[in-house]
């Protein structure tokens, strides 16, 4: 029953949120875009500082540096290689008459007894 409760309030919270930002619009529009321009500047200014002190401050340590060199390597060697093999796709095939050779046949008949038949009892 609390579930139920808490969920209807919060339901009850969003309609009446969406009701004020629609009003809020139809009322005052520009007001309303430049809210919600300043709400996106606050957010991209707090993230790009969040994302500074977080990712900024650590240092690369040797191996990842290897593994960045590496990477960049295998990046040049497989573009160079990709450029050949696309002149070779262009290129037309010849016509070469392939050989049909019959191969033998691995199988072999082996002679039964068909004349004798088993005694069932449906016969």
């Amino acid at each position: 029953m609390r579930k139920g409760k808490a969920s209807f309030i919060i339901y009850g919270l969003i309609i009446l949120a969406a009701i004020g930002i629609v009003w809020n619009l139809v009322t005052n529009p520009a007001g309303f875009l430049t809210n919600i321009l300043m709400m996106v500047i606050m957010g991209l200014v707090l993230f790009g500082i969040l994302y500074y002190v977080v990712f900024g401050r650590r240092g690369s340590s040797s191996e990842e540096k290897k593994y960045k060199q590496a990477v960049r390597q295998s990046k040049s060697k497989y573009t160079q290689n990709r450029n050949t093999v696309q002149t070779y796709q262009n290129q037309q095939p010849s016509t070469i008459k392939k050989k049909n050779k019959k191969r033998p046949n691995h199988l072999r008949v082996i002679d039964g007894n068909k004349a004798k038949r088993k005694k069932r009892a449906s016969n």
